[in-house]
């Protein structure tokens, strides 16, 4: 059994790494440290809840690739 708490953790690393890649490229395209963090710091806070109800549904839901015979 798959507990909320280990999707909650999963959001938690996924975005700590896409965030580094946003601020990294939003650095390289605006060369702002206060920009590209700023844009950074609001993904963070925004796509973790996106990818929790993203992957919930998913879960619940969506049974595609999902071996019916397993126990």
């Amino acid at each position: 059994m798959v507990h909320v708490k280990r999707h909650i953790a999963k959001a938690i690393s996924y975005r700590i790494l896409g965030t580094l890649q946003t601020i990294t490229i939003g650095y390289i395209f605006t060369g702002n440290i206060v920009i590209s963090s700023t844009i950074g710091v609001t993904e963070l806070c925004v796509k973790p809840i996106i990818y929790f109800f993203h992957e919930r549904v998913w879960y619940k839901h969506i049974k595609f690739g999902v071996d019916k015979h397993e126990d």
